[in-house]
């Protein structure tokens, strides 16, 4: 791991300086403590509100950035605006990111940084990512993928350099939870927002709100936790439930299969949505 850690130190020594994209997950905040590490000042952590960041990762976000000591800003992000975001179709992610990605480009300028990085890593390249193919439009490095580094090797990393957030449950923005073809709206990513974050003061760290159009009725929630805690959620399915109908939903369910990174690419065929 050391010299895993070496390399990654030598990469950033020879960027000068580096915007990186950080979310407050353990990816870009493992990109942002090396980077900080390294070039001091000459790094800088960007992190984009929106609607579809959730308030408790942007206030974890912030944590994290303060526990490193590294330059924090935080940018007004529009996704929401940009009607192939809205639409939602496979491709919401490439809209998404080429926001990202503009707004990194005019920072990385205004504050005299010489690179925009992000945090994937290449565990990230199995599944159907389109906002990779926007990094690669836009310029971004993907260090991490660059030196080969997999989640694994990322959370030990982390781990080694003393970061909290070493062993935090993977996250995604509230988009990724309405499923491709229903509209991204900010009535719908709040719903999921406010939600997850009552499903989380339950106890239950690993939480996904799945939006999913219910007909007349309105919208059912898909809650997935992870299978370690599926029979803590059954037992407090009570309260979920009724957390649910505070937020709007007119049903409320547990996915017996748990969590699962992108589930809602499950009814993807090759790009395309499978026609049913």
């Amino acid at each position: 791991m050391n010299g895993k850690l070496d390399q990654l130190r030598s990469l950033f020594r020879d960027m000068g300086s580096a915007l990186v994209c950080y979310s407050g997950g353990v990816d870009s905040a493992f990109v942002l403590a090396l980077a900080h590490e390294v070039l001091g000042p000459r790094a800088i952590g960007m992190t984009a509100i929106s609607p579809s960041l959730a308030p408790y990762e942007k206030e974890a976000a912030i944590a994290v950035a303060r526990q490193v000591g590294a330059r924090h800003e935080l940018v007004e992000s529009h996704e929401i605006e940009r009607p192939g975001y809205v639409a939602n179709a496979t491709d919401r992610c490439f809209h998404c990111k080429s926001e990202l990605y503009d707004i990194a480009s005019v920072k990385m300028r205004e504050w005299g940084l010489s690179h925009v990085v992000n945090g994937t890593n290449v565990d990230d390249l199995g599944d159907y990512r389109p906002g990779l193919d926007a990094a690669k439009s836009a310029g971004v490095r993907s260090v991490l993928v660059e030196l080969g580094w997999s989640k694994d090797d990322v959370r030990r990393g982390a781990q080694a350099i003393g970061l909290t957030v070493w062993d935090k449950p993977a996250s995604a923005c509230l988009s990724s939870r309405i499923p491709y073809g229903t509209e991204v709206t900010r009535e719908r990513l709040a719903q999921i927002g406010g939600l997850e974050a009552e499903v989380r003061a339950l106890g239950l760290k690993q939480v996904r709100v799945r939006w999913h159009p219910a007909g007349a009725s309105g919208a059912m929630a898909r809650i997935e936790v992870s299978k370690a805690e599926l029979p803590a959620a059954f037992e407090a399915r009570d309260a979920i439930t009724a957390a649910g109908k505070r937020f709007g939903f007119a049903f409320v369910t547990l996915d017996l299969q748990g969590y699962r990174t992108g589930s809602h690419n499950e009814v993807i065929v090759g790009r395309s949505l499978r026609v049913v």
